[in-house]
Order: C-alpha cells, then structure tokens, then sequence
C-alpha cells in the first residue's frame, strides 16, 4: 500500500469556510469552522487569517451583515426579524455592527434603498411569453410543398 496523500491546509480552510457561508444563521462559532476544517481552533485562526486576511469571527460577522444588508432590501420584514435570520445573538449588538459596517442603522439603510416590491423577480419562462410579438410578421406556406 502506498503512502497516503496529503489533503493540501487550504482546502480544509474552503471547507470551514463555506460552512460559514451554508450556516451562517445558525449558532456556529469559530471552534465548530475549526472542526470542519479538522483542525485545531488556534491553528485554524491563524491558517484561516494568514489564507483570507481576515479571522474567522470577522469573516463569519461579514457573512452575517451581508446576508442582512440583501433581506433588508428584499423583503418587508423587521429589522428584529432580519436579525434574528442571520443569527444576531441581540438586536443592539445586531445594530450596533450593522452601523459600524454600513455607515448607517439597519432601518436607516433600508429607507436609503427603493421599496422591496420593486425588486421582485419575474420567472424568465413568463418575461419571454410576455416579450412573444402578437402580431407575427413574416408568412407561414400553408399549402405542401410539391412533390
């Protein structure tokens, strides 16, 4: 049997990382990042910090705002509500961050941006049959081509 290959560090490190981005609205802390990436929570810091500039704590918050900073401009809910899906412990610490980020409270920003309403999607399949010409111009041959 030959020797077993070495997985390289930063490929753990993009597993701990896109944990943080799968379960950013959970309870998730730097020890579980840690675990993911088969690591040990000092060594993961420091690998995790040295490989993206910046500590898992901080990269996880980032996620956390950023994902907030989108709700609060696609949907109507509360900024406690929106808080709460990103897994804000408290809504003063939640606003708190959100300011020091975005310059700006959460209620603040969402006035700053257009109503929710104006970005609601429409499925592509219903634009197209929407865009369809009514009155086609070009001529259809009804009669069989001879033979």
């Amino acid at each position: 049997m030959g020797p077993v290959a070495q997985v390289p560090i930063a490929r753990h490190l993009l597993r701990a990382k896109d944990l943080a981005d799968a379960r950013y609205g959970d309870a998730l802390t730097v020890a579980d990042m840690a675990a993911a990436a088969a690591l040990s929570p000092a060594h993961f810091s420091r690998s995790f910090k040295a490989a993206f500039g910046e500590s898992p704590h901080q990269y996880l918050l980032t996620r956390r705002l950023e994902r907030a900073a989108s709700l609060l401009l696609a949907t109507d809910w509360t900024v406690a509500a929106v808080g709460v899906a990103v897994g804000a412990r408290s809504i003063g610490s939640f606003t708190t961050s959100f300011r020091r980020m975005y310059g700006m409270t959460p209620q603040a920003y969402r006035s700053a941006h257009p109503p929710a309403a104006r970005h609601v999607r429409v499925p592509r399949c219903v634009a197209m049959a929407y865009a369809r010409p009514r009155n086609r111009t070009f001529r259809e041959d009804t009669t069989a081509p001879a033979a």
